[in-house]
């Protein structure tokens, strides 16, 4: 009774000493550790391997078995983690672009659009002009450009 008491007191130790070591480990750390884990995690499960092969009792092919399932669910568990871990430091692919919208028809007709239609009257040519240089000095509402805005 005395060597299993020595060996939980080695288990206890060890498993305060792990759990201090792995907690000061900063963060960028984390994924070469779990690569170096799953390392040993696949020497454990060889090892557990050998052990259930040298089982003679059925108690210890129940624990060999129960070492060789706990130690595979480490390794695929370890990978996953890393797998996952890995994933945030690669390059997320860039979205579709939005389908192209229709154009937008404007209600004011540009000079572009408008037919050209000769005038014989100077009176409405004349108020023509004076109703485009009062319309291009002064800015819509909402326009970026208007007073107080900071035009440069």
């Amino acid at each position: 009774m005395n060597g299993i008491v020595w060996y939980l007191t080695i288990f206890v130790l060890a498993g305060f000493v792990g759990y201090e070591v792995i907690s000061k480990v900063p963060s960028i750390l984390h994924t070469p550790l779990m690569s170096g884990s799953n390392a040993i995690h696949g020497i454990v499960l060889v090892g557990a391997l050998f052990i259930m092969g040298e089982a003679s009792g059925t108690g210890q092919v129940v624990l060999g078995f129960v070492a060789v399932f706990l130690a595979t669910l480490n390794i695929v568990g370890g990978f996953v983690v890393t797998d996952r871990m890995l994933e945030m430091f690669r390059a997320k692919p860039e979205r579709a672009a939005a389908p192209p919208t229709a154009p937008t028809t404007s209600a004011v007709p540009t000079a572009s659009t408008t037919p050209a239609v000769p005038t014989t009257s100077t009176t409405s040519t004349a108020s023509t002009a004076s109703t485009t240089s009062t319309a291009s000095t002064t800015p819509p509402p909402g326009d970026a450009t208007g007073p107080g805005e900071g035009a440069p």
